[in-house]
């Protein structure tokens, strides 16, 4: 035990805290729209491991072939909303269950991935190519991704303060109510599963740079990490500003959940533990965040009963 812990290098794990925030605030972006389905449109959505690697594929093919990274990642972008569309398209108009859709659509972006590609990963050097983040320069990348969150998220805001926005915000509350007052539900549903999967794309297309290379798995997994994102972030918001926790707030805590997860994903490869069970220490840490909210107002329900019963 005493030569485990003399292996433990803290200065290690204060190295690597830059690179866990460059990543964490890229998949924040990421986490952005996985919170518009998840929380503003309250729709169970599997398609985000494919339209993630869609991002990563459009972007390092393009840039290969000659566009600048700039363009590649608008592409980027745009392919994105077209793969939400489609899994609004199957969902709204051929009637086929949120989920199930999800998974289509997903199933049908592994596919389109190898074509695109051509082959299971393609690389993409910054040595070769003016990439806007990548490893080999942590600030720079921490400096890019903020700015394009902070970007994101003032957008976001603004878009859901206007009619349209707020039309989507009812669809996701109470879809009876708002096709009562005349919103047509079944657009506001592929509109929000467009915009959120373009958010996601565009996000896999900065991790592909960040990593310098696409690949057909490297959205494995991302739904959880974005969920992961969603709900540290949420807890955070809540914690700390309580009632004052504004809808602009809730968007900067996601991308804050972004970083906090990556976080403590460096710690736990910093602990040396296996990296196999990498998903299993996820899976932990949305559950106990997911249960920290529940269980706080179940024992506040406790303590008031408690003190109404001491009273009488």
């Amino acid at each position: 035990m005493a030569a485990y812990f003399a292996s433990l290098s803290v200065p290690t794990l204060i190295g690597a805290l830059p690179g866990n925030i460059a990543q964490g605030v890229i998949w924040g972006i990421m986490a952005l729209g996985v919170y518009l389905t998840f929380r503003v449109l309250n729709f169970a959505y599997l398609t985000v491991d494919g339209s993630f690697a869609t991002g990563g594929a459009v972007t390092v093919m393009l840039v290969i072939n000659g566009w600048s990274v700039p363009t590649a990642l608008l592409a980027a972008f745009v392919a994105g909303l077209v793969a939400g569309f489609v899994t609004g398209f199957l969902h709204t108009v051929l009637g086929i269950p949120d989920i199930l859709a999800g998974i289509l659509s997903q199933i049908a972006l592994y596919s389109i991935n190898l074509n695109i590609m051509g082959m299971a990963n393609q690389a993409l050097s910054v040595d070769k190519y003016n990439l806007l983040v990548s490893l080999r320069d942590v600030q720079k990348s921490i400096l890019v991704s903020v700015i394009f969150a902070f970007v994101i998220i003032c957008i976001l805001y603004w878009y859901f303060g206007t009619e349209q926005g707020s039309a989507l915000r009812a669809t996701g509350c109470n879809p009876n109510m708002a096709k009562a007052q005349g919103i047509n539900v079944d657009f506001m549903k592929i509109l929000a599963l467009s915009l959120s999967n373009g958010l996601v794309a565009l996000a896999g297309g900065l991790i592909a740079q960040y990593q310098g290379f696409a690949d057909i798995n490297m959205g494995r997994g991302s739904i959880v990490i974005g969920l992961a994102a969603v709900i540290i972030g949420e807890v955070l918001g809540e914690a700390l500003l309580a009632k004052h926790l504004n809808f602009m707030g809730r968007l900067i805590f996601v991308v804050i959940g972004g970083i906090i997860y990556y976080i403590v994903v460096g710690i736990v490869l910093w602990l040396k533990m296996p990296t196999n069970d990498l998903k299993l220490f996820t899976a932990i840490i949305v559950a106990i965040f997911l249960a920290v909210p529940y269980l706080r107002a179940k024992s506040r329900n406790s303590f008031a009963k408690a003190a109404k019963k001491g009273a009488e």
